[in-house]
């Protein structure tokens, strides 16, 4: 499994801030679409009280990190890294 490949359903954080949309670096958010042959990802931000999206926006892959809530080993973070 490659680890640097954002997938449907990754959960992922904004590295930016973006105030046209009210978001800013740090608010996570989960893929709902791939874009662009994987260049772009359509990102959906939800409220945890309510579940309700407030905000669905199209991002380039340098505004966004993929969340890992299990330990990655240094071989994959190695891979994940940009050249």
């Amino acid at each position: 499994m490659k680890l640097n490949k954002i997938k449907l359903l990754d959960i992922v954080a904004l590295t930016v801030d973006i105030p046209q949309y009210n978001l800013w670096q740090g608010q996570v958010g989960t893929i709902v679409e791939i874009l662009a042959e994987g260049a772009a990802f359509e990102v959906e931000f939800t409220d945890s009280r309510t579940g309700e999206t407030y905000e669905s926006v199209g991002l380039r892959l340098e505004q966004i990190m993929v969340l890992h809530f299990e330990p990655v080993s240094p071989d994959a973070h190695a891979a994940m890294l940009p050249l």
